[in-house]
């Protein structure tokens, strides 16, 4: 093992993000157009499939903190990352929507094998002062991998499965990276020190979490129809080309990079009014996608506008989390990310059943309506309980 900086750290963990969220997880909607067309998959089928990954993230990252105690923070990233390589192969390879759907499934788990044990190598590798920057700029990574599906749509265009066989060989340099720098030692010495320190935490600090963690579940609900369907919505409802599609997802994860800041935000603005803005901006997203799909320069608006707003909340919550949980800082973030996934399962197969039975226009319409009632409930709820 090589041993990092806090730069090394930022660069590798935003790294294998970009990755496991990026490429594994978020980029399955940018494809899905093709994929429906070649595998004759309907809307409802396309929704349950899209909430996979967010049902495997759920399970994956309960058992994250367990699974990064008996294999330590070296082999629980590769692990992360090997699995994000044979999903992404599995989804290349996908002769049926069966294969398709566990190569889907494959890639949620190491969605939520990542973000625990990047977390965790944070909190072994980055001094206390600059721990909250370096996390965000490695939530931050999931912009990094969503841009990076751009080109290859533009290379690939409809060949959507040479894309994936392009990101499954990144995946494994994501593993020979994690295998090289991390530490590799096991948590279990430190075990007894932080079971004592988790059995101090206040009911308050719990209360918090929870409330934090609820937020979470209903902005996830609200970005699922986003995720899965906006680029369907553009090509299939508005008529666009998929090198267009890969132009808009180009935003989001170019807009997504403003995730990086959320703490210097929290700093300045408070936690009440970033957390209100957010998602202010991601039901602006869904309303201008609504209002006209056939729109390239809305749509490139409503995507630059959604990848800001989501990856500022996920860092919103990633930053809340290890401020609330001060003692036990890799712990922090688990509950509202995994709420957040939550949401995403409830939302995903539900968009997909709007999109089937009310259209593009209504879905993303009513998506956008949750999303300001979230804000508004996030006013009163976290001004009320700080």
């Amino acid at each position: 093992m090589r041993p990092l900086t806090s730069v090394g750290m930022a660069i590798l963990g935003s790294g294998i993000i970009a990755i496991t969220y990026g490429l594994a997880r978020f980029v399955f909607g940018l494809f899905l157009p093709a994929i429906r067309d070649e595998m004759t998959i309907l809307p409802t089928m396309a929704g349950v499939i899209g909430a996979l990954p967010f049902m495997s993230f759920v399970i994956a990252i309960v058992a994250a903190p367990g699974i990064t105690r008996f294999l330590g923070v070296r082999r629980t990233a590769v692990a992360a990352t090997v699995l994000a390589t044979a999903g992404l192969v599995m989804i290349a390879l996908a002769p049926s929507s069966s294969v398709l759907a566990a190569g889907v499934l494959t890639c949620g788990i190491s969605t939520g094998l990542s973000s625990p044990v990047m977390a965790e190598a944070v909190y072994r590798i980055v001094p206390a002062s600059l721990r909250g920057r370096v996390n965000a700029i490695t939530n931050a990574g999931t912009s990094v991998g969503i841009a990076f599906a751009m080109p290859a749509v533009l290379i690939w265009a409809e060949a959507w499965r040479s894309a994936y066989i392009g990101f499954a060989a990144l995946a494994a340099l994501g593993a020979l990276g994690a295998l090289y720098y991390l530490p590799g030692e096991a948590r279990d010495v430190e075990l007894p020190q932080r079971r004592a320190v988790l059995s101090s935490v206040a009911r308050e600090q719990w209360l918090s979490i929870a409330r934090l963690s609820g937020l979470a579940a209903l902005m996830g609900m609200a970005s699922a129809a986003y995720w899965v369907f906006a680029p369907d919505a553009v090509m299939t409802g508005g008529g666009m080309a998929s090198s267009q599609a890969a132009w808009m997802w180009l935003a989001v994860g170019l807009g997504g990079l403003a995730g990086g800041s959320v703490g210097d935000l929290i700093a300045r603005f408070g936690a009440v009014m970033t957390h209100a803005a957010g998602l202010v901006v991601i039901a602006v997203a869904l309303g201008l996608l609504a209002l006209d799909p056939s729109n390239f320069s809305l749509a490139l608006l409503s995507a630059a506008l959604f990848g800001a707003g989501y990856m500022t909340l996920t860092g919103f919550y990633l930053v809340r989390g290890t401020q609330i949980m001060l003692d036990t800082p890799s712990l922090g973030p688990i509950p509202p990310l995994l709420a957040t996934s939550i949401g995403q399962v409830i939302g995903s197969p539900l968009a997909g059943w709007l999109v089937g039975s009310q259209g593009y226009t209504a879905t993303f319409t009513m998506f956008a309506a949750l999303s300001l009632g979230v804000s508004a409930l996030g006013l009163w709820l976290l001004h009320r309980y700080p």
